[in-house]
């Protein structure tokens, strides 16, 4: 019997107007079919200092990110040059190891600048209280600032990304950088493949990638329903109706600046042999860069992608 192609029938249901525009869903389902041998392969576009590694446990896969973020924060210390960090709330585990490295080196952050990628938000770029639960803010602070003690990161040079103090983040970072400091951003994957919130439906509003790429920041940008039901199951137990529809994000004028990338992607459900990220991983390194796929950039830039075995695939159906 003649298998059903189910991209052919997209068109004319829901979906259509639910995918951004500019995906190439036979070239997206390509990716996913590859396998683990071919989604290491190196692709044309990938930088020569980037490196996808493939790991066996989230724990792991959190030491190996936070000895990553420790190692650039004790390198800038030793080299006596600031150091900017654009950093994501997940996956927290690799933040407890931050910690451990630094006390157990003694190393402080007085030279360290951080800049949280993102923050939930209302249409107006209104964001949660720093106290609240599911905020970001909250989180850094229990997760990193307030467990490094005396070795943390200085308040005033801590940023969130408020509607007040976002826009400055690329004066802020170029200023770094001009000090002779790197710049180095912590991203995960998200479901429809945006870094921090930069979501790709925003492709549609560039006629090129050039203009795309200047972009480098957005006040309450409005959700891709993907991102919103992809947070709904692993940050609020599933409680969509928790979670904002719109949030304040750098772009790709910020992150495209880096001078190294520490990437995470462990989206895997343990004991029940699923996952929502495999797709997500598959194609942000194998489908080549696009504007409508904002995390295939980061294999252009230095770095390390960290990501659990089972999200390369080959993704094949399965019923549960």
């Amino acid at each position: 019997m003649e298998k059903l192609n189910f991209l052919n029938t997209v068109k004319g249901s829901l979906l259509e107007n639910f995918y951004p525009k500019g995906w190439d869903l036979e070239k997206i389902d390509r990716c996913c079919a590859m396998g683990i041998k071919k989604i290491l392969s190196r692709g044309s576009h990938w930088d020569k200092d980037f490196q996808a590694v493939a790991l066996d446990s989230l724990g792991e896969l959190e030491q190996r990110m936070g000895a990553e973020i420790a190692r650039e924060i004790i390198e800038a210390h030793e080299d006596g040059k600031p150091l900017a960090l654009i950093l994501p709330v997940g996956p927290m585990g690799m933040y407890r190891h931050v910690v451990d490295i630094l006390e157990e080196r003694q190393v402080g952050c007085q030279h360290v600048h951080t800049f949280n990628m993102d923050e939930w938000s209302n249409q107006q770029g209104t964001t949660m209280p720093s106290d609240q639960e599911g905020g970001f803010e909250l989180a850094m602070n229990e997760a990193l600032f307030h467990p490094l003690g005396s070795l943390t990161v200085p308040k005033d040079q801590r940023h969130f990304a408020t509607k007040d103090r976002l826009p400055l983040y690329a004066e802020k970072i170029a200023a770094i950088k001009k000090q002779g400091g790197r710049l180095v951003t912590v991203y995960g994957i998200g479901r429809a493949c945006h870094i921090a919130f930069w979501e790709p439906q925003i492709g549609d509003e560039f006629s090129d990638d050039a203009s795309w790429k200047q972009e480098t920041h957005r006040i309450g940008q409005a959700l891709h329903p993907l991102t919103i039901e992809q947070n709904s199951l692993h940050s609020f137990s599933s409680r969509f109706t928790l979670i904002p529809c719109w949030a304040n994000t750098i772009g790709p004028g910020l992150f495209l600046q880096s001078d190294f990338c520490i990437g995470g992607a462990d989206g895997v459900y343990p004991n029940r042999g699923a996952n929502w990220q495999g797709m997500s991983l598959c194609v942000t390194l194998q489908y080549g860069p696009s504007r409508w796929i904002p995390s295939s950039w980061m294999p252009t830039l230095p770095g390390k992608l960290f990501f659990m075995k089972e999200l390369a695939g080959p993704l094949l159906p399965e019923a549960h």
